[in-house]
């Protein structure tokens, strides 16, 4: 694999003494892994972070072989994560993504959709106006996965778009990630806490 595109970094993890493991997705090819020599280093270490939008250059001599990835961060959400609901939602978001797709498949309508919720949490002024687009994404990515059906009404004030988010908590646990990533599921649950605190104020 050789390629080069805009990406969203949506799981990173070590690898070595330095090294980093990423997952991007991509709009023409899908889901990608690739290895990032000194991706836990200083000089990476800002790039490194889900949610962040980059170009990324993949290399390898075969297909077998992991790719090494080269990044150039392109956009930053890293302000964002040190704002607890933000930060649930972004590491939601992405830790789903991740947790979900395949490889290499191309799910171009995933990629612009994630890319603009992202931008949503980032820059809505509160989650009333980034809950819908939540919501849409995850019914988006259990039809694109075939478990559709799933088209909770958003309709209505922020309470409703909560009991929207908490009607998929179950298709989402049983179809997409089917008891494999707990870990995951409590990012979804510590989101929910967080969300629901707004409901409740």
């Amino acid at each position: 694999m050789n390629l080069s595109a805009p990406a969203i970094l949506i799981a990173s993890r070590a690898h070595g003494e330095s090294a980093a493991i990423a997952r991007l997705l991509t709009e023409e090819y899908g889901l990608v892994a690739g290895y990032v020599a000194g991706g836990r280093g200083r000089q990476l270490r800002p790039v490194m972070i889900p949610g962040n939008a980059v170009e990324v250059e993949l290399r390898a001599r075969s297909d077998s072989q992991l790719p090494f990835a080269r990044l150039e961060l392109s956009e930053s959400r890293a302000p964002w994560m040190t704002e607890p609901l933000p930060a649930s939602a972004i590491q939601w978001a992405c830790a789903l993504t991740a947790s979900t797709l395949p490889e290499r498949n191309p799910y171009p309508a995933l990629y612009s959709a994630l890319d603009a919720l992202l931008t949503a949490i980032c820059h809505a002024p509160s989650a009333r106006g980034w809950l819908p687009a939540m919501v849409a994404y995850e019914a988006m990515l259990l039809g694109e996965l075939g478990y559709g059906g799933q088209k909770p009404d958003m309709a209505g004030d922020f309470d409703a778009q909560f009991q929207a988010f908490r009607q998929l908590h179950r298709p989402i646990r049983d179809h997409l990630l089917d008891g494999r990533a707990r870990d995951v599921m409590a990012a979804r649950v510590t989101l929910g806490d967080r969300l629901a605190r707004m409901v409740g104020g």
